[in-house]
């Protein structure tokens, strides 16, 4: 039961008592506690009442719902707790409790509340009355040309006709945002990229995460958060979308409601529309740096140790065959982006990929990308179309930038058949694990193969496994490099020579550990110094080794 208690200004008292279920809290005569004051909201906020547990949601109202000086979204209820409502005070006396978290430990969640306050409903709705009028007065004003206008004219003559209406159609600006705020909302979702436009100008967020039109969560800086942004309706954020897939030549609707794209900078865009998704149009957007990463950089932020980026290096020079494996969001794509910066110029390098992100610097590269099928359910072009393809043309080095299903079997023929130096990705979380899901992904390409032939094929062909992940507090550090050396009974045999060591959690939470070299010497490396290379055996010493800066010549 929850048990509160309302005092006035003039320190009259109104008690409540709730079960569970989900109340109204407001002036509206639909609200279950109706509050008389000038600064509350038609309906200003919500109780959620639980066996266990309740909490307070505002509901977007125009003053707000205060604790503790701060604005709040949601707050968890407890006993004590004192929530202003305009010069109301709202008293938690008790909520409800589970006897079962008590006796057998639990998680404590009644200190965590959410600070993000998203964009009131009377801004919502405004935005929305403008955005209709501005395509009505598109529609009036150049009727037949809006087709043929370009991207950058069509915004121009959203913004003057946004400008016009709210000069002359809107009376009152609400508080919480201002007229010029207000035009460039409405233009970027008449026209552009609605809602996501100031989250992708923003360097700090590296991904956008859209569950509906009205919530949209960012990661910043390793963690999650709701951002302040929302789009003011459905249709407008399935417009979004559209002008996202439609310059592919890719399409989503009822019949095709899934589609990977990317943006213009190279951004990865996955979306995903009802009937599949339940919470309505779903985007989910890997934002691509705006600056070409290096070796350097992975060492500033602590992901690599020196020792590794040295044998890395020399892998890629002495044409090691090397496949990165992490779970999504580890990181692999910006490894791979950053080990092909020790590809030499001179060489030809073939990228394939199922949206186009790869960003090589070297003169003599040809991008390849998928293509899915066309509304008659023709004209598909898969990875492993292209990496066959790509055998016709003279490559020196093919890059996929991931491997997913039966391509996995050319890819491990072309490593076979003197494309040394290829490289790859895909979804593990360990490098054993990796090499079953590469056993597997081989049988998907419908060659009856025995599995100790494949495993055969997977040893000759892989030279190098390199593991990245992220951690529990959002870093993303290479914990494992393993060098394959060969086949075993019915085993592929796999050599540790770099790994991560985790020690523990610090007190603010970050994942405490070092970098530390097994001792072992790749064969590889033998190899080479037997042929008269010179290179560094010390940094396989077996000791913890710090993570230290490297100069300019990396890059």
């Amino acid at each position: 039961m929850l048990d509160f208690e309302i005092q006035d200004s003039s320190q009259n008292i109104a008690s409540y008592q709730f079960g569970p279920g989900v109340y109204l809290v407001g002036k509206g005569d639909q609200c279950d506690v109706i509050l008389n004051d000038g600064h509350i909201s038609r309906v200003h906020a919500e109780l959620v009442v639980e066996k266990a547990s309740a909490q307070l949601v505002d509901k977007n109202s125009t003053n707000g719902t205060w604790f503790e000086g701060e604005r709040i979204g949601t707050l968890p209820l407890k006993p004590g707790q004192t929530i202003k409502f305009g010069e109301l005070s709202f008293r938690v006396k008790s909520v409800p409790k589970d006897e079962l978290v008590d006796f057998f430990g639990g998680v404590d969640r009644t200190n965590v509340r959410s600070t993000v306050i998203q964009q009131s409903e009377e801004i919502v709705e405004l935005k929305r009355r403008v955005h209709s009028m501005i395509l009505e007065y598109l529609d009036l004003r150049k009727r037949g040309n809006l087709q043929e206008m370009s991207a950058d004219d069509l915004r121009t003559e959203a913004v003057k006709a946004t400008q016009e209406i709210i000069k002359e159609r809107v009376s009152t600006i609400p508080e919480g945002i201002t007229s010029k705020e207000l035009q460039r909302q409405v233009v970027a979702e008449a026209v552009g990229l609605g809602a996501l436009e100031p989250l992708l100008d923003d360097d700090a967020v590296t991904e956008v995460m859209v569950n509906g039109p009205d919530q949209i969560y960012v990661e910043k800086n390793g963690e999650i958060e709701l951002a302040e942004s929302r789009f003011t309706s459905t249709s407008s954020l399935l417009s979004v979308i559209d002008r996202i897939v439609s310059p592919l030549g890719r399409r989503i609707d009822e019949s095709s409601p899934m589609v990977d794209a990317r943006l213009a900078d190279g951004s990865r865009v996955n979306a995903i529309i009802p009937p599949l998704a339940l919470n309505g149009p779903t985007i989910t957007i890997r934002k691509f740096s705006k600056k070409n990463l290096y070796m350097n950089d992975l060492l500033k932020y602590g992901s690599i140790s020196k020792e590794m980026a040295l044998f890395l290096r020399a892998s890629v020079i002495h044409h090691q065959n090397i496949m990165i494996s992490g779970g999504t969001g580890s990181g692999k794509t910006t490894l791979l982006n950053i080990l092909s910066n020790f590809i030499s110029p001179t060489e030809r390098i073939l990228t394939i990929e199922d949206a186009a992100e790869l960003r090589l610097n070297q003169p003599h590269v040809i991008s390849l990308e998928s293509r899915p099928s066309n509304a008659e359910g023709k004209g598909r072009v898969s990875i492993r179309d292209l990496v066959t393809n790509s055998l016709r043309m003279r490559p020196d080095r093919i890059v996929v930038g991931e491997c997913r299903g039966g391509e996995a079997l050319d890819m491990l023929q072309a490593m076979n058949t003197g494309h040394d130096g290829s490289l790859t990705t895909g979804h593990a979380n360990s490098p054993a694990d990796f090499l079953s899901r590469l056993e597997v992904m081989v049988m998907m390409a419908g060659v009856d193969l025995p599995s100790r032939a494949i495993r055969e094929q997977i040893a000759s062909a892989v030279n190098v496994l390199v593991q990245q992940n992220r951690l529990a507090d959002g870093t993303r550090k290479v914990t494992h490099v393993m060098e394959v050396v060969g086949f075993d009974g019915e085993n592929i045999q796999l050599k540790s020579v770099f790994e991560y060591i985790k020690k523990g959690i610090d007190e603010e939470g970050k994942v405490v550990g070092y970098y530390a070299a097994t001792g072992y010497v790749p064969q590889f490396y033998r190899d080479m110094i037997a042929q008269g290379q010179k290179l560094d055996t010390s940094i396989f010493e077996d000791q913890e080794v710090d993570v230290a800066g490297l100069d300019q010549s990396w890059n």
